[in-house]
């Protein structure tokens, strides 16, 4: 295993990426809530760049008591990555599509020493 330095964790915005590159492989990097993720930056639906989409909060439908809609709203704790190929949504905090749970991004270890962010691969 080889760890890959993907800078200080000072460097990111929250929510916010940098994606860093292993040989022939692309690896996004994420900053959500405090937390950190990895991900290989191919979509399984089409092998898009998935990492290089949109980030932005899972829309969510307001269903009323009598089963209604009442509208759209963003997450209060859901972020998402936007595959700009297709547009798949991926959760970034678990890597799962939000329709398909067998929908996966391949996840790499995260190890923050100190400020310094690395992707184990």
């Amino acid at each position: 295993m080889a760890e890959i330095f993907v800078g200080k964790l000072s460097e990111f915005d929250s929510p916010g990426r940098k994606i860093v590159t292993r040989d022939d492989m692309e690896i996004g990097v994420f900053h959500v809530d405090g937390e950190v993720f990895a991900y290989e930056n191919t979509c399984p639906h089409q092998g898009g760049p998935v990492c290089h989409g949109r980030i932005l909060k899972k829309v969510e439908e307001i269903i009323a008591k009598d089963k209604t809609s009442k509208g759209l709203t963003f997450s209060s704790e859901h972020t998402h990555v936007v595959c700009p190929w297709h547009g798949f949504e991926f959760n970034i905090k678990t890597g799962r599509h939000p329709g398909d749970r067998n929908s996966v991004l391949t996840p790499f270890e995260v190890k923050i020493n100190d400020e310094d962010v690395y992707v184990i691969v």
